[in-house]
C-alpha cells in the first residue's frame, strides 16, 4: 500500500501546474476603425445614461414641482370663450394670392394670448440653459476664439455628440447674419454658445448658484421690471429670463479657478434660462421658478 502512495505521489505532482480543461487562446480581434479625427471608434454602440438623478433634480420634482402649482394655479370656473379668428391680410381661397405670403393683419399678437389653463400637465420646468458669449477681436483675428471655446467646454462640460447622444451639439460658433456697423459680416464667426440640457443643465445651475452668485461682488441679483409693466409684451410672454455675467465671474468657476492660467483673457457671457412657460405673466412664472433654486431678484 505504502508502495503505490509513493508511486502516486509524483505523478499527481506532475500533473499540479497543468490545467485539467483545454484552454485556447484569446481571440484576436481586427484593430477598431478611426474616424476623420483620428479616434477610435468601438465596435458596439456606446450610449452614456444617467444612472441617478441630480440633485436639483430631485429637488425639483420632489417640493418645487407641487409649489409651483398650488403658486401659479389660476382657477377657471366656467370655460373660456372661444378666440377671434384672425383675419388674414389676402383671402385664401383666391386664386390668384393662394401661394402668396399671408400674414395676420395687425401683426402677430402671439405675446397678447391667454396661458393654457392650469393643470398638473403643464407646471412650468426647466428645458434647456444656454450660454453665449461675443467676442469683438474675434473680427480681426479667428483664434481669438480658441480661449471662449475652451471655457464654455470646462464650464459646461458639453462636447459634440458627447455620450453616443446625437442631439448634443457642444460648443457652436455664433456666426454674424448681416452687416452691423462695419465691422460684423454675415458667415463671420463673432462669438460662442452652447445649449445644456439634461444632467448637464442641472450641475451647470448648481455650481452656478452654489459657487459664482455667492462670491460675485457687487451683485444684488436679477434686475425685475416695476409692478407698473405690462405683462403683455414679447418679453414677458416669451418665459426666458436673461441675464449677464461680467469678466470677473469667469474666474469663480471651479473648473476654471483650478487652471486659470491657461486662459489668458476673461470676458463677460449672458445666460438665458429657457421654460416652457408661454402666455401672458409667462416671465413672471419663470422667475417663480428661478427663485426656488435659490436665484436672487432684486427691483432695479
Amino acid at each position: 500500500m505504502s508502495a503505490q502512495v509513493a508511486t502516486r505521489i509524483p505523478r499527481a505532482a506532475a500533473t499540479a501546474g497543468r490545467s485539467v480543461r483545454r484552454t485556447q487562446p484569446a481571440p484576436q480581434r481586427p484593430p477598431l476603425k478611426r474616424d476623420e479625427k483620428g479616434l477610435p471608434i468601438p465596435h458596439v454602440n456606446v450610449v452614456v445614461r444617467d444612472t441617478h438623478r441630480n440633485r436639483l433634480s430631485d429637488h425639483y420634482y420632489s417640493t418645487l414641482q407641487d409649489n409651483l402649482m398650488y403658486m401659479t394655479y389660476v382657477h377657471e370656473p366656467t370655460p373660456r370663450t372661444p378666440t377671434r379668428p384672425v383675419r388674414m391680410m389676402y383671402d385664401p381661397e383666391d386664386p390668384y394670392t393662394k401661394h402668396r405670403h399671408n400674414p395676420p393683419l395687425g401683426g402677430n399678437r402671439w405675446s397678447k394670448q391667454l396661458p393654457a389653463p392650469s393643470s398638473s400637465d403643464n407646471v412650468i420646468q426647466l428645458e434647456r440653459i444656454q450660454i453665449h458669449t461675443q467676442i469683438k477681436s474675434a473680427v480681426s483675428s479667428r483664434t481669438n476664439l480658441l480661449g471662449p471655446i475652451m471655457a464654455l467646454r470646462a464650464i459646461s462640460g458639453a462636447t459634440e455628440q458627447g455620450g453616443g447622444q446625437h442631439t448634443a451639439g457642444g460648443v457652436q460658433l455664433v456666426k454674424g447674419r448681416k452687416n452691423l456697423q462695419g465691422w460684423v459680416r454675415p458667415g463671420l464667426p463673432v462669438g460662442v454658445k452652447v445649449d445644456l440640457k439634461g444632467p448637464q443643465m442641472w450641475d451647470f445651475l448648481s455650481v452656478l448658484v452654489e459657487f459664482v452668485l455667492p462670491r460675485l461682488r457687487d451683485f444684488q441679483g436679477i434686475p425685475l421690471e416695476g409692478p407698473a409693466s405690462r405683462l403683455d409684451k414679447p418679453n414677458s410672454a416669451s418665459g426666458v429670463v436673461s441675464f449677464g455675467l461680467p469678466p470677473t465671474a469667469l474666474g469663480l468657476f471651479p473648473q476654471i479657478e483650478v487652471n486659470f492660467d491657461a486662459y489668458p483673457d476673461t470676458f463677460g457671457m449672458h445666460i438665458h434660462f429657457i421654460t416652457n412657460a408661454q402666455g401672458i405673466g409667462a416671465q413672471n412664472r419663470a422667475r417663480a421658478l428661478l427663485s426656488g433654486f435659490q436665484i436672487p431678484f432684486a427691483r432695479s
